[in-house]
């Protein structure tokens, strides 16, 4: 399968990523506890440095393969008939099928995007770089002959225990925000957010939706962001303004004029899944968003 490195790592779905200042052909991240620097080498080959001895390349290669979403075939994300019905947007998505959806920890994910609200993804990306700086354990690794000082995530502990004043820094001093990042923390490491337990594809999404929504700081969309890029729940649709105008625009949806309030959320949700895989409502969903910013708004994702 076909897969893009720099649209997966930078479309929106994850802040947590960052090009080499030496060489942008390279991108390091800690995930899953474990440094690793990857680049791109043709459309379907990537190079993987990875940083411990308690794991074997074959283990790496099927956990790169996961967390790219290799499993899934992205031409079959949109039915024979969206083709059909659509074929100009058909026509602009041929460029995009190497934009994969990726697996990433549920926690991480779901204080991200509670740094993302109404934001730019260039400010949630320095906010969420802030708050590794700040909270996060330094891990330094050596790569060409030079040191590189990279951090992990936070852990629930370390955000729970902190000032709100004092992360209101990595939130664009934004007080209720970040006190809304302290609760939603203290909340997982007290078990009241049980992400584990969440996992559970069996779940129906509108309940998933409403337990995570029980928290402050999180809204439909938070929550189906997490559902989406956290829990592996690729149906999860998240609805923000260019969602909204696209689906105004392409799909010619009469609801996308309506301001977004919580009910005009649940019927575009529904729309959705009428053209929409609804199993993997949220991963089409994904790639238009990143081609409607890229071909109409012309925007850049960092």
């Amino acid at each position: 399968m076909a897969v893009n490195i720099h649209w997966a790592l930078f479309s929106g779905q994850s802040f947590l990523w960052e090009q080499f200042d030496i060489d942008s052909n390279y991108y390091s991240s800690i995930v899953d506890g474990m440094p690793l620097i990857i680049r791109q080498l043709t459309s379907y080959k990537i190079e993987v440095y990875y940083y411990t001895d308690s794991i074997i390349d074959h283990y790496i290669n099927g956990f790169i393969k996961r967390y790219l979403s290799i499993d899934i075939d992205n031409h079959s994300v949109f039915t024979d008939n969206f083709h059909s019905l659509y074929p100009e947007v058909s026509a602009r998505l041929k460029e995009y099928y190497g934009l994969r959806v990726i697996r990433q920890n549920p926690y991480e994910t779901m204080i991200s995007f509670m740094c993302a609200q109404g934001i730019g993804m260039h400010l949630i990306r320095r906010q969420v770089l802030m708050l590794r700086n700040t909270y996060g354990e330094k891990i330094p690794i050596t790569f060409s002959g030079k040191e590189i000082i990279l951090h992990k995530f936070p852990t629930p502990e370390s955000l729970a225990a902190a000032d709100p004043l004092k992360l209101s820094i990595c939130t664009n001093n934004n007080r209720e925000r970040a006190k809304n990042i302290v609760l939603a923390a203290r909340a997982v490491v007290e078990g009241r957010i049980n992400l584990v337990d969440l996992r559970d594809p069996e779940i129906p999404l509108d309940v998933l939706r409403t337990t995570l929504c029980k928290n402050r700081g999180i809204g439909f969309k938070i929550a189906d962001c997490i559902a989406l890029f956290g829990l592996g729940r690729f149906d999860a649709f998240p609805i923000d303004t260019h969602v909204k105008q696209y689906m105004g625009e392409w799909f010619k949806s009469t609801t996308a004029l309506r301001n977004l309030t919580p009910t005009t959320y649940l019927l575009l949700d529904a729309e959705a899944r009428t053209f929409l895989n609804p199993k993997l409502a949220g991963y089409g969903g994904h790639i238009l968003f990143h081609c409607w910013r890229k071909e109409i708004k012309k925007l850049r994702s960092f």
